[in-house]
């Protein structure tokens, strides 16, 4: 018994010093013995909002988001904007004016979450851009962040402050809270205000749970919501809290395997929580990553958007993905 403990140890600390940190043992099914932490792309500003755009010529789409740019990423290895500019408008150097969490409709549509313009968008098969929401109550939105289909069509996301240079307290911010909305049948509803930072957002496999990060530095907290039949969020409860963490970074972008795990950007780097809240391991590239998407044919490889870098790491499972 001391030795096998003593191998696990050694493992967990030579898997840690790649980048992979075993904490729970089911965590060496999820990631495999052999997982590297591959670096793709570098030199940008601040990258976010990865997601895998399938078909014959695959790619991989992020945006940057002081750079005002949606990039394109091909798997071999070129890179380009994809749009840009995202915002059209002046805006000060470094501020967070361009999209930041991407997704896919059931049509294949590119759904972005655009901090400068304050809306959310779709990006039609010919260019043109569709507004989806962009006001609630007659208030412009703050600067949406991220957002999750549901199978039925409906469109969950968040509204944090993080477009305006002086967040809660610039005199542009029209609504007094923070929120998680809905589009459905094209009317917007609110269904949280009491989250302080609103972040990443994900369904649980059979959608009968919603996770959203808060990425406040104060309350560094995954939430975890029941969905109800008709699609409101309640009973909210903390997952986990991660406040006390001293390493870089707070809750962020997150994603969802199809056994229900939860991969979490955090302090540090990607958290992987069961569906019960027990932390199983971590990912750690060289630069803290801000979020996380499942790609490739077989939804096995996690490509995550880290500060300046783009990274990848190739798993055992497979995500759930627009």
């Amino acid at each position: 018994m001391r030795l096998l403990l003593l191998s696990f140890l050694l493992a967990t600390y030579l898997s840690a010093q790649q980048g992979i940190v075993v904490i729970d043992p089911s965590f060496k099914n999820l990631v495999g013995g052999n997982a590297k932490i591959e670096k793709l792309a570098g030199g940008m500003k601040f990258i976010e909002g990865p997601v895998w755009v399938g078909g014959t010529a695959p790619y991989l789409l992020f945006t940057d988001i002081p750079n005002n740019a949606i990039m394109k990423w091909t798997p071999d290895g070129k890179m380009a904007p994809f749009r840009k500019p995202v915002f059209p408008g002046k805006y000060t150097e470094g501020q967070f004016v361009g999209a930041n969490g991407l997704t896919l409709d059931k049509q294949g549509r590119l759904v972005s979450c655009e901090h400068a313009n304050r809306r959310v968008a779709r990006t039609e098969k010919d260019g043109k851009i569709i507004v989806l929401a962009d006001r609630f109550e007659g208030k412009r939105l703050n600067s949406p962040n991220d957002g999750v289909y549901r199978s039925n069509g409906d469109f969950y996301f968040t509204d944090p402050p993080y477009g305006f240079t002086k967040e809660d307290d610039d005199p542009a911010k029209e609504l007094k809270f923070n929120g998680v909305y809905r589009i459905q049948n094209g009317k917007l509803e609110l269904l949280v205000k009491d989250m302080t930072r609103p972040n990443g957002i994900a369904f649980s496999p059979d959608e009968k749970r919603m996770y959203i990060a808060n990425s406040d530095g104060k309350r560094k907290i995954w939430m975890v919501y029941d969905v109800a039949a008709d699609g409101k969020l309640a009973n909210g409860k903390v997952l986990y809290d991660a406040t006390k963490e001293t390493a870089d970074g707070a809750p962020d972008g997150l994603k969802v395997d199809k056994n229900g795990n939860v991969w979490a950007t955090g302090p540090g780097g990607i958290w992987v929580f069961s569906p019960a809240g027990k932390v199983l391991g971590k990912i750690q590239p060289p630069e803290v990553p801000a979020n996380c998407g499942w790609g490739d044919a077989d939804g096995k490889t996690l490509y995550m958007t880290a500060r300046t870098g783009l990274y990848r790491v190739k798993v055992n499972v497979a995500g759930i993905r627009p």
